[in-house]
């Protein structure tokens, strides 16, 4: 059994959930069937279990280290990200123009979710490199392209993205790097960057910043800041590396989880000029960034759940294999002891654990699937609804595995006991690395900030309803299904109590009291939207069972739809209990006089 992948599951939710071989039969897919995907996802588990998992443990015990104003890491980072671009994972979603294969992004984010399982440090390299590849391929000019896309696509040289300043935090608008006006139309950067993941290391030949700074005279906020490609190493117009760029790694930051990716702040332009090349218009760099933003907040949240899928199959394969007790009700102290996963409660925080994952890797797969859709969309009303849908869901993709596929991870340790706390088996390494998804890209403070102030209250809530809509349709059909129907009007309530919340939160004039109750919806609104997810899988099983399959599918097809019950009973009402909450505008937080927290 792998550790890292569940490939019964990745098949169901990619085909016969989301029925990717219709989007595959798009002339824009030529290059992919299914027996393509099939070959693609084998690759990336033989890799990720030859190359990433077998150093999981030594790059998390023998972190990065700054040494001589250098960064050195165990060589097997190096070996595995290799391995995984010579088998073409980094060019795996560019158009075929720029050197892509072209595959749907819904099969790139699966296949990279196993590198993500074995190893998200590792993977994260990867990760970054390709965001920072597709916001070049969106934005960048021709001879930009030409001349840096070929070597990120092949792995060569990977990528980052540059925000966040040590006085910043996540406040953009109080950004201060500079970009100064060079003759030859370049700029000279100067500033600081912190908190930069993968910021700094020998890897690759080279590594390209995506980095937000101002113009002299730029517009004060976030309205002033532009977006800049900066090389670690100059690069002449045939595409030859040359000398230092003066980046300098001013320090490695030390992190409780994900520590093979180096995380850095870096000083630009402080022993020498610092050259970068505008990407786009200038004053426009936020607007840009935030696609590489939103990108990476589907895959953070893709992440997260990867993490949990981790420890819940490890906590399965010892629940099934630890005995200790007896059943509940046998007295007789001679009998055996039986496999923990007898005893009731273990099965509870084994549900606990299938609900959130399931739950949320059907999630994130349904958003890249959005991705997909969108690109390939010919009609203008069905392209801006579908642009609509992922900017709806996108904050609850970043927070909602983020948030309960750590708990997932936190049971997975319950389960393994006194294990679970020692670097015997992965549990612990897996939560740690799973905690830093709750705040990249964004805390859940700030999701809820963009849910509830710029999507919600942007289109005054017609995007919610329409997607509520269709959600209801699903509970319709699935009220017909007498296995279903209890399940069916759990999820109609949820919906009417959405409904009701976000009227109440738009018809909110006062600003502070809304957005008090952001991250509260937030949460809850997540806890609608897996509850249809799961609702759908449920559906899709109950269908496959009329057909009457062989044992071994009869099992995980009944499997989907216990969990289904599970999570319509024991997590679908706190949603509904949170959206009550929200809908009273509750003001505790905004009463509490900051005195109060004083030391």
């Amino acid at each position: 059994m792998s550790m890292i992948v569940d490939r019964r599951d990745l098949d169901f939710i990619l085909f016969d959930l989301l029925g990717m071989e219709e989007l595959l039969r798009h002339p824009h897919f030529a290059a992919f069937d299914r027996d393509a995907c099939t070959q693609m996802l084998d690759t990336a588990q033989q890799i990720a279990e030859d190359h990433f998992l077998p150093i999981a443990a030594e790059v998390d015990a023998n972190e990065p280290r700054f040494v001589g104003g250098r960064v050195e890491m165990p060589e097997g980072t190096g070996h595995a990200l290799r391995a995984c671009a010579e088998a073409g994972f980094f060019a795996l979603p560019f158009a075929q123009e720029h050197g892509g294969l072209q595959a749907p992004r819904v099969l790139h984010t699966a296949a990279s979710g196993i590198f993500t399982c074995a190893n998200t440090a590792v993977a994260n390299y990867a990760f970054l490199t390709v965001g920072a590849a597709n916001l070049l391929a969106a934005f960048g000019s021709e001879p930009l392209r030409r001349r840096f896309l070929p070597p990120m696509l092949e792995g060569r040289w990977f990528g980052t993205m540059c925000l966040s300043e040590p006085q910043a935090g996540s406040s953009l608008a109080d950004i201060t790097t500079t970009a100064t006006p060079r003759a030859d139309g370049t700029f000279s950067l100067r500033g600081s960057k912190m908190w930069i993941s993968g910021g700094d290391q020998e890897i690759s030949e080279n590594i390209v910043h995506m980095v937000l700074a101002r113009i002299a005279g730029a517009p004060a906020g976030t309205r002033g800041i532009s977006l800049f490609l900066v090389p670690k190493r100059r690069v002449d117009e045939s595409g030859a590396v040359g000398e230092s760029n003066n980046i300098a790694l001013a320090g490695l930051n030390h992190k409780m989880g994900q520590r093979g990716t180096t995380n850095c702040l870096l000083n630009f332009g402080e022993s020498g000029e610092t050259i970068g090349h505008l990407i786009g218009a200038p004053h426009r760099g936020l607007e840009y960034m935030f696609q590489m933003m939103n990108e990476a907040r589907i895959g953070v949240g893709h992440a997260a759940t990867m993490s949990a899928l981790a420890g819940y199959r490890h906590s399965a394969d010892y629940a099934r294999t630890r005995t200790q007790g007896r059943r509940a009700g046998q007295k007789d102290p001679s009998a055996p002891p039986v496999p923990i996963v007898e005893h009731a409660d273990i099965r509870r925080m084994l549900l606990a654990q299938k609900a959130a994952v399931e739950g949320a890797q059907a999630l994130c797969l349904y958003a890249a699937q959005l991705v997909d859709r969108q690109e390939i969309a010919t009609d203008a009303d069905e392209k801006a609804w579908l642009g609509a849908l992922l900017g709806l869901l996108t904050p609850v993709v970043k927070s909602w595995p983020s948030e309960h596929c750590l708990e997932a991870n936190k049971w997975a340790m319950q389960i393994l006991g006194g294990y679970g706390y020692t670097r015997d088996y992965p549990l612990e390494r897996l939560y740690r690395d799973n905690r830093l998804n709750h705040i990249h890209e964004g805390t859940f403070g700030i999701q809820g900030i963009d849910l509830v102030g710029r999507k919600l209250g942007g289109d005054k809530g017609d995007a919610l309803r329409r997607f509520a809509a269709q959600m209801r349709e699903t509970a319709a059909t699935a009220a017909r299904q007498p296995a279903l129907a209890n399940e069916a009007a759990r999820l109609v309530a949820a919906l009417d109590q959405l409904g009701v919340t976000a009227d109440t939160l738009l018809a909110c004039a006062d600003l502070p009291r809304r957005l008090a109750n952001a991250t509260v919806f937030l949460d809850a609104f997540g806890h609608v939207v897996i509850g249809w997810l799961w609702l759908w899988q449920a559906l899709v099983a109950a269908t496959a069972l009329e057909g009457n399959p062989p044992a071994p599918d009869r099992l995980f097809h009944e499997g989907k739809i216990l969990t289904c019950r599970y999570f319509m009973a024991h997590e679908l009402p706190l949603g509904i209990a949170r959206l009550a909450l929200c809908a009273t505008l509750e003001t505790t937080s905004l009463d509490a006089p900051a005195a109060l927290f004083a030391l």
